[in-house]
């Protein structure tokens, strides 16, 4: 047997504390039965886990596996526990975007692009991360792959044809790709196959599944069945919906990063937040899994650079992706100040600039990785909004959890902003960046465009 998630008493003790009191945020509307729901149990290590995205052509002058390991000791340092690695696989040439091409258009799923090294390379990084205590994940594609792919050789039935027997793009602007039969159970056994490779050869640690909702849910769950007989399998899914959560951990918070992208434009209010948050809760079980993010590789190469969507705010809208619920995610660069949209099939590497963030994400990465009220899923402390008499430009809430609790007050305004809880919350608080004691008044006054990140200890463990 491999180790699973499994309750200890104090586990247990935890749960019963989160499920009972306040259930006004831990909603379990969902649509699947709880014992088809809880057919694959998360790995117990990303239970205070969280994830950074690796963009390998991106990331050092070189853009290979060897350069970017050098970087693998600042990462542990910095509170990183999961590796993403955007995808390794050679890049297909017909048809190719730009001079370099899409990472996930794939020729070969048991390969490696060349640009990035060797499978020895691939399978140092691998090794050196675990060494300093993280998990890798590999993105994977499992909807589409290269025009010049090798299954268009050796399984062309693999594919869906137009009328004249053509292959196409699943979608007319992904004109690099084309489109897998995914209805087909051969091609389901032959890319399970692959990926089962990695874990087996690489010792992986699991997968991020690229447009994971456009496959059959069926697929994923036999994949993962056989992945599990290695170990136990840690799955991220390119989707937001419940039913995802029958064969994957996490899922994309993505209705949140729409969100705060409309409110960091002055497209939407505060207000949007609380619908988001709702919504949120109404849907998933709160044993799911949930990324939020303020950027990945896409929000950055076509949506904008940290900056250009914040503005002033982009630390709050960081403090409040790494602590409102979920676990958070940080893309390579953040901490550095990722002001570029970083070109997305040239070169065009990370400008680091002097880490000018990497204290402030290590302070935010090391409050999830020990606060339980942080936690993922179940375990972690439940979310409680608090109102005050500035909504429209203050949001207040906590996370409440067996031992401990998490307070984070954010001014989105440009102005200074003395405010009132319409509740009591006054108390003792231990400032987590200043690490200092800190008493909360009914009356608070937070600096424009600032926050107030609070945590304490209020039972004996």
């Amino acid at each position: 047997m491999f180790a699973r998630f499994t309750l200890s008493l104090t586990l247990i003790s935890l749960f019963l504390f989160n499920s009972c009191g306040e259930h006004d945020h831990h909603a379990h509307h969902h649509s699947v039965s709880e014992t088809e729901q809880q057919q694959f149990l998360v790995p117990e290590w990303a239970v205070n886990a969280n994830i950074y995205e690796v963009n390998i052509r991106q990331f050092t002058p070189e853009g290979t596996f060897r350069a970017f390991m050098a970087d693998i000791p600042r990462l542990q340092e910095m509170g990183v526990r999961i590796l993403w690695l955007m995808p390794v696989h050679p890049i297909g040439e017909v048809n190719r975007k730009g001079t370099l091409g899409s990472y996930y258009s794939v020729k070969d799923f048991t390969g490696i692009n060349p640009e990035f090294g060797t499978k020895e390379d691939f399978r140092a990084l691998v090794d050196k991360a675990h060494q300093h205590g993280m998990k890798v994940i590999m993105d994977w594609v499992a909807n589409h792959t290269a025009w010049d792919a090798v299954w268009t050789e050796t399984n062309p039935e693999f594919y869906m044809t137009d009328e004249e027997g053509n292959f196409f793009p699943p979608v007319p602007d992904w004109e690099d790709v084309i489109q897998l039969d995914v209805n087909n159970t051969e091609l389901w056994k032959a890319m399970t196959d692959a990926m089962d490779y990695w874990v087996r050869e690489y010792d992986i640690d699991g997968f991020r599944a690229d447009v994971a909702y456009m496959l059959p849910i069926e697929f994923w769950i036999q994949a993962r069945t056989r992945l599990e007989e290695h170990k136990p399998m840690f799955m991220l899914a390119e989707a937001e919906e419940p039913e995802i959560h029958l064969a994957f951990d996490m899922s994309y918070a993505w209705e949140y990063a729409q969100a705060i992208r409309d409110i960091g434009a002055g497209r939407a209010d505060l207000s949007r937040l609380d619908e988001v948050m709702e919504r949120n809760f109404e849907r998933f079980h709160n044993r799911d899994y949930r990324m939020f993010f303020t950027t990945n590789h896409d929000e950055n190469s076509w949506q904008g650079g940290d900056v250009e969507l914040y503005g002033d705010n982009f630390l709050n809208f960081a403090v409040l992706s790494a602590t409102i619920w979920g676990m958070p995610l940080i893309y390579n660069g953040q901490e550095a100040g990722l002001n570029q949209r970083l070109e997305f099939f040239e070169k065009d590497e990370v400008q680091w600039e002097g880490f000018r963030y990497q204290d402030f994400y290590t302070t935010l990465l090391d409050l999830n990785t020990r606060n339980q009220a942080l936690f993922n899923g179940e375990i972690g402390g439940r979310y409680k909004k608090m109102s005050t008499d500035r909504d429209d430009a203050i949001f207040a809430f906590k996370r409440i959890g067996h031992h401990e609790q998490v307070m984070s007050i954010l001014n989105f305004s440009d102005q200074e902003v003395t405010f009132t809880f319409t509740e009591g919350h006054s108390g003792s608080w231990t400032d987590v960046f200043e690490k200092s004691g800190i008493d909360v008044g009914p009356v608070v006054t937070i600096p424009a465009n600032r926050f107030m990140l609070l945590e304490r200890v209020y039972m004996s463990h």
